[in-house]
């Protein structure tokens, strides 16, 4: 099972200032709603299978967003966003699926099955799901806010 490129990350023709910029660390950054019930369950699930302390986080509402996304990705709240160590940029399921595939172990095996299925399908069921994921999960009143051992990882 080969990984998909930047070029097949969602959107072929758009490309996006965090394709380009450098990373000051070169670690995969999981950008996320920070008011989102369901984001913020999803950060706590990847910081617990995180075992090496791969990814870095950062809120879609945040400066390292602005710096390093496109004003589409953060103007709609509606994407998961992860950008690798290598600074391609991918979204929604694709994200999904590589952040599984880089956790490795068993989310590797659960990210090639997410994988097998269809790119439109996977983002029907992500577009559904992001819809309504306030009303079914929740809304926060402010940003998560990292604890002592996690803030190294939490990027502005």
């Amino acid at each position: 099972m080969s990984s998909p490129t930047a070029s097949t990350a969602e959107n072929p023709s758009r490309s996006s200032p965090g394709d380009t910029l450098a990373s000051t660390e070169a670690a995969p950054i999981v950008f996320f709603d920070g008011v989102c019930g369901l984001c913020n369950a999803s950060v706590d699930f990847i910081l617990s299978k995180d075992r090496q302390g791969l990814f870095r986080f950062a809120p879609l509402q945040g400066e390292t967003a602005a710096a390093m996304l496109t004003p589409d990705d953060i103007a709609s709240l509606k994407s998961l966003v992860l950008r690798d160590e290598k600074g391609r940029v991918f979204r929604r399921s694709t994200a999904i699926w590589r952040i599984l595939w880089t956790l490795g172990g068993g989310m590797r095996i659960l990210g090639a099955a997410l994988w097998a299925v269809p790119w439109p399908l996977r983002n029907i069921g992500y577009r559904t799901i992001s819809a309504s994921r306030y009303r079914l999960f929740g809304k926060k009143e402010a940003c998560r806010l990292p604890t002592p051992a996690e803030r190294r990882r939490f990027l502005p």
